[in-house]
C-alpha cells in the first residue's frame, strides 16, 4: 500500500470535476435515502412496505436498463447523464414539496421512487462507462475505488446528518438539500473538457445490440463468474440494508438517529475499504482479494444478527461496509478492464441491472420475510446463502481468484 498512489485518478482534470461534483451530490442523495426510508416506516410501521419501496426503485431497471446500456454506447454519455440528473432533481423537489405541505402518503413515495428508478436505468450504465472517458485504462481501478470512496464518504456523513435533521426539522429539509445538491454535479458535467467521441454506426437493432452484450457476458469464463458474484451479493448481501430502519427500532430499541448511525457505520467501513483498494495502485492480486471479500461479508453478517448492543453493532456494521466494497468495487474494476470498448456500455448496463435490479428484489423478499420471521432470522438466512455461494464460486471458478 502506498498513500501516494491513493489519489492517482485525481491528476486528470475532468475526473477532479467529477469527483468533487459527485461528493456534494451524493451527500444529498444519502440524506434523502435515509430520511425517506425512515419516513416510510413511520407512516406504515411495516418492514414489508420498506421492501415494496425498494422493489419499486429497482423495477425500472428490469424494464429499461439494458436499453439504457445500448443508448450509452450510441450517444454522448455526458448528455445522457445531464438529462438523468435533472430528472432526479425534479423528483426530489416534488417529494420535498409534498412533505412540506403534509400531503405525503406512502403511495406518493412509491410513485416517486419508481420515477427515480426510471432515471437511474439510464444514469447507471452511462455513469459506469463514463468513468473510462475521464482517466486512462491503467488507472481505472483507482478511479473506481475513488468513486466508491466518495460514494461511501457521503454515506458516512449523509445518513448521520439526515438522522439529526429529521429529528430536529423533519424529513422535508433532507429532501430539499438533496434537490439543491444536484447543481454541483450538473456544473461539473458542463465544465468538463472531453475529447470528441466517435459514436459507432447503428448497424443493428436495439434488440440485437442487447443480445450481443448478453452473449458476450455469458460466454466469457471470467466475466460470467464475476456477474454471478455481483448477483448474489446484490440479492442477499445488501438485503440487510432495507431492514435497517426497522432494525434500529425493533431490535436495538432506537429511533431515526440510531438508523442514521447504522447507515453511517456501514459507510465508514466502505470508505476505509475503497481507500485500501485505491492505495494498492496497479496491484496484481485483484481476483484473490475479491474472493476473500465474498467470505468475509457473510461471516460478518452472521455476527451482526447476534449483537444487541449499539456500539458493537456499529463496529460490526463497519466491517460489513468494508466487505461489501471489497466485492463490488473489485468486480466493477475488473469488468471495466476486461470488456472490449465497443461493448462497454452494454456490459456495464448488465452489471448495473444485476446490481440495481436484484438489490430491490432482495429488499422486497427480506421485507416480506422479516414481517413473518423477524429481522434477525431474515439477515441470518441471507448471510447463509452468501456463504454457500462464495464456496461454490471458489470451487467451480478457480480462475477468478488467480486473476490479476
Amino acid at each position: 500500500m502506498k498513500w501516494s498512489q491513493t489519489f492517482t485518478a485525481l491528476k486528470y482534470p475532468n475526473y477532479r470535476l467529477w469527483f468533487f461534483g459527485q461528493l456534494i451530490s451524493l451527500f444529498g442523495t444519502w440524506m434523502q435515502m435515509t430520511a425517506q426510508s425512515f419516513l416510510v416506516f413511520e407512516l406504515t410501521r411495516s418492514p414489508a412496505y420498506l421492501g415494496y419501496v425498494s422493489f419499486m426503485f429497482g423495477l425500472p431497471a428490469w424494464l429499461l436498463m439494458l436499453y439504457g446500456g445500448v443508448i450509452a454506447d450510441r450517444v454522448s454519455r455526458r448528455t445522457l447523464l445531464i438529462i438523468a440528473q435533472i430528472a432526479m432533481m425534479l423528483l426530489a423537489c416534488i417529494l420535498a414539496a409534498l412533505t412540506f405541505m403534509d400531503w405525503i402518503r406512502p403511495w406518493h413515495i412509491i410513485v416517486l421512487v419508481f420515477g427515480l428508478g426510471i432515471a437511474n436505468a439510464f444514469d447507471a450504465p452511462a455513469r459506469q462507462a463514463f468513468v473510462f472517458e475521464l482517466v486512462g485504462r491503467d488507472d481505472i481501478t483507482n478511479a473506481v475505488a475513488l468513486n466508491s470512496t466518495l460514494f461511501n464518504l457521503s454515506a458516512v456523513v449523509g445518513p448521520a446528518a439526515a438522522g439529526v435533521m429529521y429529528m430536529l426539522f423533519g424529513p422535508a429539509w433532507c429532501f430539499s438539500i438533496n434537490a439543491l445538491s444536484f447543481v454541483a454535479i450538473l456544473l461539473a458535467l458542463y465544465y468538463m473538457k472531453l475529447k470528441p467521441q466517435t459514436m459507432p454506426q447503428q448497424k443493428t437493432s436495439t434488440l440485437s445490440a442487447i443480445k450481443a452484450g448478453l452473449r458476450y457476458v455469458a460466454r466469457d469464463r471470467i466475466i460470467m463468474p464475476i456477474m454471478c458474484l455481483v448477483a448474489i451479493t446484490a440479492l442477499f448481501g445488501f438485503a440487510f440494508f432495507t431492514l435497517l430502519p426497522a432494525w434500529a427500532v425493533t431490535v436495538l430499541g432506537g429511533n431515526a438517529a440510531t438508523n442514521g448511525y447504522l447507515q453511517s457505520a456501514r459507510g465508514a467501513g466502505a470508505v476505509l475499504s475503497a481507500l485500501l483498494i485505491a492505495s494498492l495502485g496497479r496491484f496484481t492480486f485483484r481476483g484473490a482479494l475479491l474472493t476473500t471479500g465474498t467470505f468475509i461479508l457473510p461471516v460478518l453478517l452472521l455476527l451482526f444478527t447476534m449483537v444487541r448492543w449499539l456500539p458493537l453493532s456499529l463496529i460490526v456494521m463497519t466491517g460489513v461496509g468494508v466487505a461489501l466494497v471489497l466485492v463490488m468495487n473489485l468486480a466493477n474494476a475488473m469488468l471495466q478492464t476486461l470488456v472490449i470498448d465497443d461493448l462497454r456500455g452494454r456490459v456495464m448496463s448488465i452489471y448495473s441491472l444485476t446490481h440495481f435490479g436484484l438489490m430491490p428484489v432482495g429488499g422486497l423478499l427480506a421485507g416480506i420475510c422479516a414481517e413473518y420471521t423477524g429481522e434477525p432470522v431474515t439477515v441470518f438466512l441471507c448471510a447463509l446463502v452468501c456463504l454457500l455461494s462464495a464456496a461454490a464460486i471458489w470451487i467451480y471458478a478457480p480462475g477468478l481468484r488467480g486473476l490479476e
